[in-house]
């Protein structure tokens, strides 16, 4: 017997799994790499062989130069990295937001399928669309945000064009799609919710916030967790609503990491500065997910 013959069914997942792991060590790992070894060099993102005007060429070591930069002489990056906590501590208001839809719409009533129609709605619309719809509704002029101030008897509020209040204008209009998703997440938990359960905590007296706290919460887990990451991980890495809403503006008060990195590089021809911001968001990113990794695992073992 050959050795194909008698190993081919432990093998046999080996071969199936190549080709995606191969994409992922082609697209995604070998870039990571890439970028950070970038991030140690002065590029232009042109050629690597030719030199600048003064004479310098357009590739070369510079050590850790980019993140001593950032950290002592950038007053933007400061800025770009509170603004990331500010949608990384307004956007979790989307969960509980989301449960409470999700609870609502999963009721038995008449015409309840046309209104998760309607919730379901902003999920599956692209954020470009998204950032645009809220353009317009902040429009200090003809906005549908300046009528409603108006009907109130209140002037109107250019959300957008304040360096105080544009961040949390587009962290709004990233509600729109997160709060679908968190309830979209929690109605696929609910019909997984145990029955039985909830039976016994109506006989036990337990009802309404009671009865959500001990008996549905526990069981919706699951769902708790993968909202918590998707929320943090896209706050984290937001960049298409500044794109499209502000551009970073006005005078960079609504730039975020991400957006910092792409103007950084596309723009300026700092490809190596912005491969040091890159690098510094896949980091902290690291650092979260590999928290709560371990949270996690501890909660499952304290379970068990």
């Amino acid at each position: 017997m050959t050795f194909w013959e008698r190993n081919q069914l432990k093998l046999a997942p080996f071969f199936f799994l190549a080709p995606a792991i191969l994409i992922f060590l082609i697209y995604v790992i070998y870039p990571i790499f890439d970028s950070i070894w970038v991030s140690f060099h002065e590029w232009n993102g042109m050629d690597k062989s030719g030199l600048k005007k003064n004479g310098t060429p357009n590739w070369r070591w510079v050590g850790l130069q980019h993140y001593i930069t950032l950290f002592t002489d950038d007053d933007e990056f400061y800025v770009s990295l509170f603004n990331n906590i500010r949608w990384l501590v307004f956007s979790l208001l989307a969960i509980p937001i989301g449960l409470s839809l999700a609870l609502f719409v999963n009721q038995n009533i008449a015409g309840m399928r046309y209104i998760k129609s309607l919730f379901y709605f902003p999920f599956v619309i692209n954020a470009v669309v998204i950032g645009v719809i809220f353009t317009w509704f902040y429009n200090p002029k003809y906005g549908a945000l300046t009528l409603v101030l108006g009907f109130f008897g209140l002037d109107p509020i250019a959300f957008l064009a304040d360096e105080n209040l544009a961040t949390y204008g587009i962290i709004i209009a990233s509600f729109f799609p997160g709060i679908a998703y968190t309830m979209i997440l929690y109605i696929t938990g609910l019909t997984g919710v145990n029955r039985e359960m909830i039976e016994a905590g109506r006989i036990d007296g337990a009802s309404g916030f009671t009865m959500l706290w001990h008996v549905v919460l526990p069981q919706l887990k699951p769902a708790t967790l993968i909202a918590v990451v998707v929320t943090i991980v896209g706050a984290l890495r937001s960049f298409d609503l500044i794109a499209v809403m502000t551009a970073g503006g006005p005078w960079g008060s609504s730039e975020v990491l991400a957006y910092k990195m792409y103007q950084e590089s596309l723009f300026n021809y700092r490809m190596g500065y912005g491969a040091a911001i890159a690098t510094i968001l896949f980091l902290i990113m690291d650092i979260y997910i590999a928290w709560f990794l371990y949270r996690l695992f501890k909660s499952e073992k304290t379970e068990k």
